[in-house]
């Protein structure tokens, strides 16, 4: 499906099903900016579907990283939670400073890709999440912090 993969990138986020894909992959191992406790990575977020491809800019931080496994653990706790009146929803990174995903688990889940500081454009995702997304994320995760501390993070 994704025939933009780069041999051996790393993908921080996989959301995708059958026919299309949300896809958060890293520049570097290296940080482009460090601050006090903070290190700042580039990325970029990947659209592919049989409509559109596409891929915007996205910067985050090393505390974006534990945000995306807090976010994580509320989708999970809000689908054990079948009586919310409204979807939960979330923004990762934190929106303002880059582009950001928006999360909305609905059904189908849907993702939205803002380029909010740039051109303006959002792109909307339909997803049908499978079984077991939520582990191969965290997987996913555990994966890119590993490399993220072995290229000095």
């Amino acid at each position: 499906m994704d025939t933009n993969t780069q041999p051996h990138a790393i993908e921080l986020i996989r959301l995708a099903d059958a026919c299309q894909s949300v896809i958060v992959r890293l520049g570097s191992t290296e940080s482009t900016l460090e601050g006090p406790g903070v290190r700042h990575y580039d990325a970029e977020a990947v659209v592919t579907s049989d409509f559109m491809n596409g891929s915007v800019y996205l910067g985050f931080d090393s505390e974006d990283l534990a945000d995306w496994g807090r976010l994580l653990d509320a989708i999970e706790e809000a689908e054990q939670e079948a009586d919310l009146d409204e979807p939960f929803t979330a923004d990762w990174p934190r929106s303002g400073r880059t582009a950001h995903l928006r999360f909305i688990a609905e059904d189908p889940y849907v993702v939205e890709v803002h380029d909010g500081p740039s051109t303006q454009i959002v792109v909307s995702v339909p997803l049908d999440m499978g079984e077991g997304w939520i582990t191969e994320s965290r997987g996913r995760l555990a994966a890119a912090r590993a490399a993220l501390e072995g290229g000095g993070a």
